[in-house]
């Protein structure tokens, strides 16, 4: 009996279980269906407002900034070359590479041993010739001597024959007197004659020594000249460069010794394209002197260079295109002939435009403004100059206009947007932290590469409460590098 009552309870424990579980199905059931057969509330369809950084365009004259690569070379450089070949006797101690040399300062000496002999062979020709000239000169003089000599005695023969011809005539001579006096006569006319040759061989001997002496000075000034040559002086002050020689080396007529540089009297050459050339022009169709600024990069700051153009290269170049452009620099400190630097030109003004964010401008040439309801709308400019991450534009009604300053596939005409204002310029000046400011300047302390009068400067400007953002920026980048 007690098996068959706890038979009974159990049977029953499960009968309520298995009721209940059922229960519970039929109430998830009846809720999921009258779920499912509600229908839902549409939802209320709100506008997307876009948040945008709006610039308010100002037209105002400005100069547009011409960007471009060049290289650094020296107005006047000067190859010193060999005049002879021979021996290097005498070095300076500057002639090596970065040497500084003076003007006039002797560089090298080639032994002058054969040019000296040849010097004083020279001398002994001229001695030579100007004796040969003063025996030409006494022998002409003797000559004139004797032809005057011949001449009076022509003459007194010439008489003694008419004194016999006279006396013939009163009867007193005989023919044979006359005859002697005539063959006397015709004899000293024959001497006159044979004087008068010698004369002239006398003048031609005294013309002959005058040209050979005149040959002879010539060969002398050349053996001086030659032997000056073989003393190598520096034409102008500078520095050495490429220098391939030591003393005691010989050398080959014409053979290259170095390389004189002026680092004074430098310019950059940079290439331009034509459109660029063209705006450079001015209305006489020459080039403009513009003012250029000369950028080198070195670590943690810039040395710079200003100049003006000064001329174009004669031709383009084969394969080549744009124009070469040369401009003069001036106060170059630190810049050296092979530097590759960064070229600014201030171009020519330009009168009402407005400057905008590369970003502002789409292919189109159109930018989106914001009207009075804050909508978008497209306005179709004129692009006029490329300024870096900017652009100089002009349009019709673009004057007091809010500018969308960077562009997405989300923004269009029509589209309203929210302006956060004027889109703020990155500030000129940054206030540093103390453990900031000391890394910054602990690295420029620690670095070998940098002048120092340039590190004496980044130095100072480190000091200071407020820091030049760029001079920050470039430190770091150098930091991170």
């Amino acid at each position: 009996m007690r098996f068959l009552r706890h038979s009974l309870i159990g049977l029953l424990l499960a009968s309520l279980t298995l009721a209940l579980l059922v229960y519970a199905g039929q109430i998830i059931r009846g809720a999921v269906q009258v779920r499912m057969n509600n229908e839902r509330p549409a939802p209320v369809a709100r506008e997307r407002v876009f948040a945008v950084n709006a610039i308010t365009a100002k037209m105002q004259t400005t100069t547009p900034v011409l960007q471009a690569f060049g290289q650094i070379q020296s107005r006047r450089t000067l190859e010193i070359r060999a005049p002879a070949g021979g021996r290097i006797v005498t070095l300076a101690r500057s002639f090596e590479e970065g040497g500084v040399v003076r003007a006039g300062e002797v560089l090298v000496q080639i032994d002058p041993a054969d040019a000296k002999a040849a010097l004083a062979r020279a001398e002994s020709d001229v001695l030579d010739a100007r004796a040969e000239a003063r025996d030409g000169a006494r022998g002409l003089v003797l000559a004139g001597d004797e032809l005057e000599a011949a001449r009076d005695q022509a003459d007194l023969r010439g008489r003694a024959h008419q004194r016999q011809l006279d006396l013939r005539e009163r009867g007193v001579g005989t023919a044979a007197t006359v005859e002697t006096a005539e063959l006397a006569a015709a004899g000293a006319r024959a001497a006159v004659l044979a004087r008068r040759q010698a004369m002239a061989s006398a003048e031609g001997r005294v013309d002959l020594a005058a040209t050979r002496l005149a040959r002879a000075e010539i060969a002398l000034e050349a053996a001086r000249r030659d032997l000056d040559e073989l003393t190598v002086r520096a034409g102008f002050g500078g520095v050495l460069s490429e220098v391939s020689l030591v003393e005691g080396r010989l050398v080959s007529p014409n053979e290259k010794l170095a390389n004189l540089i002026d680092p004074t009297a430098l310019e950059v050459s940079f290439r331009v394209s034509t459109a660029q050339y063209a705006r450079l022009l001015g209305e006489s169709g020459s080039l403009v002197q513009a003012p250029i600024t000369a950028i080198l990069s070195v670590t943690g700051a810039d040395l710079t260079a200003s100049g003006s153009i000064s001329r174009d290269s004669a031709a383009t170049g084969a394969g080549q295109s744009g124009r070469v452009i040369f401009a003069r620099l001036e106060g170059v400190r630190g810049f050296k002939p092979g530097d590759f630097v960064t070229v600014t030109v201030e171009e020519p003004e330009v009168t009402g435009v407005a400057r905008l964010p590369a970003s502002a401008l789409d292919a189109a040439s159109t930018v989106l403004v914001l009207d009075d309801e804050n909508r978008l709308e497209a306005l179709k400019v004129e692009l006029v100059r490329r300024q870096g991450d900017d652009v100089l534009v002009r349009g019709a009604g673009l004057e007091g206009r809010r500018v969308v300053g960077g562009r997405t596939p989300l923004l269009g005409v029509g589209i309203r947007v929210r302006p956060l204002g004027e889109v703020d310029e990155a500030s000129e000046l940054l206030e540093l932290t103390d453990a900031r400011r000391a890394r910054l300047v602990a690295f420029v302390q620690s670095s070998k590469r940098m002048p120092e009068e340039v590190k004496a400067d980044m130095l100072e400007q480190l000091t200071e409460a407020m820091v030049p953002a760029q001079l920050v920026q470039r430190i770091e980048a150098r930091i991170g590098g």
